[in-house]
C-alpha cells in the first residue's frame, strides 16, 4: 500500500530542500583564443602554487600526434585545440582536455611557414587560419568543416616571408582576420557562413605582420586595432572604416623585418604595441578630433622591443623579452621606462614567451627552459623550473594556464602539467 504524507508534512520536506545548499557544477576553465578570453594573456586562475618542486611541477598527461609547429593551445568544451604540420598538410586538431586523447583532425591546407596560428573557439565552432592563407570553420565536436576561404584566392592577400601567422578574432557575429594586401587588408566575414561582411583597404596595401586583432572603444569607436607590416591601425567594427595609423616610418614599425607582438589595449584610451629586430615599443592614446580618430604618442622607447614571445601588462607594468634576447625585462606603463631586466644567470636562454597567472609570469625559453618568476617590479626571481622533456631549440608556442595546469606545446607534443596548490 502506498504511503501517504500530511500536506504540511509535504510543504515542510519541498522547503527544507530548497533551502539546502546544492553544489553546484563548476563550468569547465576555458581559453578559447590566442591569449585568452580577453586576448592579454592573464590567466584568471587562483590557488596555484608559488613555487616549484626540483624538478618542476607534476606531469597531469602527455599527448603525441600533433604535428610540428609553434601553434599554441586553446580550451573550450572540454577539448584543447592546436594546429600542427603532418605529412605535408596542415591540421587542426581536437584532444580531450582532460587526458589528452585524440577526438578529431580537421585539413586545413598546405603548410608554409611553419609558425601556425591558434585557433579560436565561439560556442559550437572552431576556427582556424593555415599558413598558406586557409582560414576553415569547423564544428567543434566533429571537425566537421562548415566552410573555407582562402587570403590569397578569395581575398588578394599579401603576407609577408614566414606566410600566416594570426589568431583569428570573433566578436558578435563577425569573424575578424587579416588576410593583407591592398583591397581586403583587414576583413569582416560572417563566422556562421563566411560571407564578406566587408573589406577594409588599409591605405598603402600593407601585407599582414604576424600578430593578431584586439577589440578597443577608444576614443568613442568601437574598433580593431591590428600591428601589420608597416605600422599599427585602427579600423572601425560596425564597417570597417579606415580610422588611423601609427608608427608608419622606419623608425618605428614601418619597413621591418617582422611585426610580431599582439598590442596590448590599455584601460581607457591607449594602447601598447611593441616589435623586434631593434625597433621597439610604444604607447599611443587614441584621441576624438572632429570626429575622426587620431593617435598620440605618449613615449616609443628601444628598449621596449619584442620579437615573438609576446608582451603582457600587469597593473601598472609591461613585461616581456627584449627582443629575442631571453633577458626579460619589467616596464613603468606611464613612462616606459625599464624598472628590471633580468642579469642573473639561469638555464633560461634565448626568446622567452610569457604568460601571466595567479600573481606569477610562467616564462617560457627558446632553449626549453621553464621559469616561475613572480610578477612584480622588485626583480626578477625564479621561483622554480624544469627543462620540457622534448625540446632542444626554437621552444617557441606560447604557455597556457588554466584550470589549474600548464599546457606546454614542443613539437608534436602537448605536455600538461598540474600546477595547482594542494
Amino acid at each position: 500500500m502506498p504511503r501517504v504524507f500530511p500536506l504540511a508534512a509535504v510543504v515542510l520536506a519541498a522547503a527544507a530542500a530548497l533551502a539546502a545548499p546544492r553544489a553546484e557544477r563548476q563550468p569547465a576553465a576555458e581559453w578559447p583564443q590566442f591569449r585568452g578570453p580577453q586576448r592579454n594573456n592573464l590567466s584568471p586562475d587562483t590557488g596555484l602554487l608559488k613555487e616549484w618542486p626540483k624538478d618542476g611541477p607534476p606531469l597531469a598527461w602527455k599527448a603525441t600526434g600533433v604535428g610540428t609547429g609553434f601553434s599554441s593551445v586553446t580550451l573550450a568544451g572540454g577539448r584543447l585545440f592546436t594546429l600542427g604540420n603532418l605529412k605535408g598538410k596542415t591540421y587542426l586538431f581536437a584532444l580531450d582536455a582532460g587526458g589528452g586523447k585524440h577526438l578529431w583532425s580537421a585539413e586545413v591546407g598546405r603548410p608554409g611557414g611553419n609558425l601556425g596560428c591558434t585557433p579560436t573557439v565561439d560556442g559550437d565552432r572552431v576556427y582556424a587560419i593555415g599558413q598558406d592563407g586557409d582560414l576553415i570553420c569547423a564544428k567543434a565536436d566533429t571537425g566537421e568543416v562548415v566552410w573555407r576561404r582562402h587570403f590569397k584566392k578569395d581575398f588578394g592577400g599579401a603576407c609577408g616571408g614566414w606566410s600566416y601567422t594570426e589568431s583569428p578574432l570573433v566578436d558578435g557575429d563577425q569573424l575578424v582576420c587579416t588576410p593583407g594586401g591592398k583591397d581586403a587588408t583587414l576583413i569582416a566575414l560572417n563566422k556562421k557562413t563566411g560571407e564578406v561582411i566587408w573589406k577594409c583597404p588599409v591605405p598603402g596595401g600593407d601585407a599582414a605582420g604576424y600578430s593578431s586583432v584586439v577589440i578597443t572603444e577608444a576614443a568613442g569607436v568601437r574598433q580593431y586595432v591590428q600591428l601589420l607590416s608597416n605600422g599599427l591601425v585602427g579600423v572601425r567594427a560596425k564597417d570597417g572604416k579606415f580610422l588611423w595609423r601609427y608608427g608608419g616610418d622606419r623608425r618605428h614599425f614601418g619597413g621591418n623585418t617582422a611585426n610580431i607582438p599582439t598590442p596590448i589595449i590599455v584601460k581607457g584610451d591607449r594602447v601598447f604595441a611593441s616589435a623586434g629586430y631593434g625597433r621597439g615599443g610604444a604607447l599611443i592614446e587614441l584621441v576624438s578630433d572632429g570626429g575622426e580618430v587620431k593617435p598620440k604618442e605618449i613615449y616609443f622607447n628601444r628598449e621596449l622591443n619584442n620579437k615573438h614571445g609576446g608582451v603582457l601588462l600587469v597593473g601598472k607594468h609591461v613585461y616581456g623579452d627584449r627582443d629575442d634576447s631571453g633577458n626579460p625585462f619589467c616596464a613603468d606603463l606611464e613612462t616606459g621606462k625599464v624598472v628590471w631586466k633580468k642579469r642573473d644567470r639561469s638555464e633560461g636562454r634565448g626568446s622567452a614567451a610569457i604568460t601571466y597567472a595567479d600573481g606569477n609570469l610562467y616564462v617560457r625559453y627558446d632553449n626549453g627552459w621553464m621559469a616561475l618568476v613572480p610578477a612584480t617590479p622588485d626583480g626578477y626571481e625564479e621561483k622554480g623550473g624544469f627543462k620540457i622533456p622534448n625540446s632542444d631549440h626554437n621552444s617557441w608556442a606560447h604557455p597556457v594556464v588554466v584550470g589549474g595546469k600548464l599546457y606546454l606545446r614542443e613539437k608534436d607534443v602537448i605536455w600538461c602539467y598540474d600546477v595547482k596548490k594542494k
